[in-house]
């Protein structure tokens, strides 16, 4: 018991679906909002990884990426490419992505209404987007809690 576990969930998706293309947008913004605060916690790695998982994004892509975290691209670049579903799903993770640490601190809500004014969404978009997140943070760690449980 006690034991800190970084809360990363497989979503069912469909961001494997996308063109390419999208699919190399999306995973640099996240690249983009994993450097925002100038630092990347073992939480935002984790996230980071498991959804550039689901990207499916060839080894030249995935180096590109990676090298994206080392030198961030700006939100403007990143927006650049950025729309319809693939902007939704990249906003959604990148809601995730900045409230893993546990905090969302002001450049990246200030990132995440720039996203979503971006793509043209609703104006409590992010406010939902974060709702749901905690909620969806809550019930792994409630599945957590309930694993240490199931000893004798």
């Amino acid at each position: 018991m006690g034991k800190k576990r970084a809360t990363t969930a497989m979503l069912p998706d469909t961001v494997h679906k996308l063109p390419r293309e999208e699919r190399f947008a999306y995973a640099r913004l996240l690249a983009f909002m994993a450097r925002i605060d100038n630092e990347l916690t073992v939480d935002e790695m984790a996230m980071f990884e498991q959804r550039l998982g689901t990207a499916l994004l060839s080894p030249n892509q995935r180096e590109m990426i990676r090298a994206a975290l080392k030198n961030p691209p700006t939100l403007e670049e990143c927006l650049a490419d950025l729309s319809g579903e693939a902007g939704r799903l990249a906003l959604r993770d990148a809601v995730m992505m900045a409230a893993a640490d546990g905090t969302v601190d002001e450049d990246e809500r200030e990132a995440l209404e720039d996203i979503s004014e971006h793509l043209g969404l609703r104006e409590d978009a992010v406010d939902e987007l974060l709702q749901w997140t905690i909620k969806g943070y809550r019930w792994m760690k409630e599945g957590y809690e309930l694993l240490d449980t199931l000893e004798e």
